[in-house]
């Protein structure tokens, strides 16, 4: 049986690996189908401190694991696939796997929402973002594109007008979900512009590995056309990785994990870090942050039975 097992092999999961480590708690890192997280979608990141001239996303994952593995953490593949946080030892499954943990700390995160094109997945990290914090540097003089109608969409688009020359918003009706504040920023910024009722057909130009411009389908003519474009943003939301927990722990109203004095939820023993339970930041940094805080309340949690 083990003393921690982490859900999610990001930030969050990798941070709090290497602090359970540290404290001889010998943790094991379940990896997940999407290994690594959200940064090993991106290319360069600037903004994580420590690397002046920035790192590749899945390089510094890749150091994250490997400080992980000096101190001791164990990592196993796969997906869980059932938990029974009912009593302790706490039970996950993969598969025909069963593993048994006196903690458990959640860190599987949120994946951002994507519109399904094939050409937005090959251009992904290369003109093509889910985080305009992240990203929205890159653009400075540029012309680029926001997907979206609501209060993410207007996030994005008033964050990347202090780089970009001009913003785009692309929506699928003819008024914007955004809330009302937001929406009158949005109107007030000259940089702004709106295309309405239409969608984004393609994204071009993945043979070139980078984005030149979007084809628009309008809704209500049918008329397609080419919007040149020099980046495009997705800013439809994200979804926290929470259906293995509904019903037994809290979620708010978009599904992110609820969590109280730190990273606890409402079974003692289970803890929860990173993207999965923060709407607000969704950083890297913010990540691994909270991945400190489980592990920390995870080690005090094992030493109070003790």
């Amino acid at each position: 049986m083990r003393n921690v097992v982490i859900i999610g092999s990001g930030c969050a999961g990798l941070t709090a690996a290497i602090y359970a480590a540290r404290a001889n708690l010998r943790p094991l890192v379940i990896r997940g189908v999407h290994a690594g997280g959200q940064l090993t979608l991106t290319t360069l990141v600037e903004n994580y401190p420590g690397f002046p001239k920035g790192v590749q996303g899945p390089e510094l994952i890749d150091l994250m694991q490997k400080q992980a593995t000096e101190f001791g953490t164990d990592f196993l593949e796969g997906n869980v696939t059932k938990v029974d946080l009912s009593k302790r030892p706490f039970v996950l499954e993969l598969g025909h796997e069963r593993v048994e943990t006196s903690t458990l700390i959640i860190a599987s995160g949120a994946s951002a929402k994507m519109l399904g094109l094939e050409s937005e997945r090959k251009l992904l990290g290369h003109g093509v973002s889910t985080c305009a914090t992240c990203d929205g540097s890159f653009f400075r003089g540029k012309e680029v594109a926001v997907v979206g109608g609501g209060d993410t969409a207007a996030e994005d688009a008033l964050f990347l007008t202090r780089h970009a020359k001009e913003v785009s918003i692309i929506h699928r009706r003819d008024q914007l979900r955004a809330s009302k504040i937001m929406q009158d920023r949005l109107y007030r910024n000259p940089k702004i512009k709106f295309i309405w009722d239409s969608k984004v057909e393609d994204i071009l130009d993945a043979d070139q590995r980078e984005v030149s411009g979007i084809m628009l389908r309008h809704l209500k003519t049918d008329d397609v056309t080419l919007k040149p474009v020099d980046g495009v943003f997705i800013g439809i939301g994200h979804e926290p990785n929470t259906s293995l927990f509904r019903g037994q722990l809290d979620v708010d109203d978009l599904g992110y994990l609820i969590t109280r004095e730190g990273s606890k939820t409402k079974i003692p023993g289970v803890f929860a870090a990173g993207d999965v339970k923060d709407r607000v930041y969704r950083q890297a940094i913010t990540a691994a942050g909270s991945g400190c805080m489980a592990a920390m309340d995870a080690e005090k949690f094992l030493e109070a039975e003790h």
